[in-house]
């Protein structure tokens, strides 16, 4: 009896162990299928997003940027975009202002069409490395200098740096230097969501999942409509790693902008005039408008950046200006490429 019933346990245990092997195949196979999947789709998706720009060598040959130029003349206008954003989310804005300058829109390292760099992303070196690809291409100042929301800082520290050759300063609703300190209180009292790392966002990438659900994984992240370019052009590993690196880094930028003073650089400063909701991300509604307090008084902070600074409220925008009101931020620059051209010409 004894023997019968180890026998049976044994081929119990024989069957529980094909039936884990089975699960464990099945899984892989899977696994292995949706990252196929991923790669082949991504393949057949580069025709549609073909690289508008042409790619400039930069950091000794390290690797490449990927710059788009349009119009002619100069003052230059340089558009800096905001975190995570790339060259196209520009949208018209080249287009309508190119009749009147040459404009300069690019991708920063890891983001879109530009290789993975070989330098951190510090401020110091996106600003570097931008004006060597400039240069290289013949694109020489004066500059005019568009930097939205964390791309308003690099406008910034570019400015700071190359200050002979900059004319002048749009700021579209930029992070100030003093948020993250000012916010930092508010951060650590609200249960809000947390941000998945690069790792597991390129793991969701890679392996077909976010294709598959980008309706639910991009919610907030990009519009119906873009869903696709960031699928198939943006959402890479080298480019969730440059967004986190970049982010991480932000505090040697911040740094660098402290006290800041641009002199009588024409600096003008569009910021949201719509207050965002942050309760879908697990904010609670009095700490969404107190983070938006701060951001409001960190806006008007940057009217002491300059002795020629003015700040317009975009009425009927959020965050991302450029989007709700193209037509403002184009006719902001206009007039500043009016006002300063006239010097620049005489220099």
């Amino acid at each position: 009896m004894p023997s019968k019933i180890v026998s049976e346990t044994k081929e119990k245990k024989a069957a529980w162990k094909k039936v884990v092997l089975y699960v464990l195949v099945s899984i892989m196979i899977l696994i292995g299928s949706g990252f196929l999947y991923e790669a082949i789709a991504s393949k057949l998706a580069e025709q549609d997003f073909p690289m508008p720009g042409k790619l400039v060598d930069v950091a000794s040959g390290a690797y490449q940027l990927h710059i788009q130029r349009t119009g002619q003349g100069g003052p230059v206008i340089l558009l800096e975009s905001g975190s995570g954003g790339i060259s196209t989310l520009w949208g018209d804005i080249p287009a309508q202002l190119a009749p009147f300058a040459t404009v300069v829109a690019y991708d920063r390292a890891g983001y879109a069409w530009s290789g993975k760099a070989a330098t951190e992303r510090t401020g110091a070196n996106i600003v570097q490395e931008l004006h060597e690809a400039l240069d290289k291409e013949g694109i020489h100042g004066p500059y005019i200098l568009v930097g939205h929301s964390l791309g308003g800082m690099y406008a910034r520290l570019f400015a700071q740096t190359y200050r002979d050759e900059t004319v002048g300063l749009v700021l579209l609703d930029a992070r100030h230097e003093d948020y993250g300190r000012e916010a930092e209180p508010i951060y650590a009292q609200e249960p809000r969501q947390a941000m998945p790392s690069a790792f597991m966002l390129s793991l969701l990438k890679h392996s077909g999942i976010m294709r598959l659900f980008q309706d639910s994984f991009l919610e907030g992240v990009a519009p119906p409509e873009k869903r696709s370019e960031f699928i198939n052009v943006i959402g890479t590993a080298d480019y969730f790693d440059a967004v986190e690196e970049e982010f991480r880094l932000i505090g040697q930028t911040e740094q660098a902008l402290r006290g800041q003073k641009l002199g009588n650089l024409p600096v003008r400063i569009i910021a949201r005039g719509v207050q965002p909701d942050l309760t879908s991300i697990g904010f609670s509604k009095e700490g969404s408008r107190k983070l938006d307090d701060i951001w409001q008084a960190c806006q008007r902070k940057m009217l002491n950046l300059s002795t020629d600074s003015k700040l317009i409220v975009a009425s009927n925008s959020g965050h991302n200006i450029s989007d709700d009101e193209p037509e403002l931020v184009v006719r902001v620059i206009r007039e500043l490429l009016a006002s300063v051209r006239p010097k620049a010409e005489a220099d």
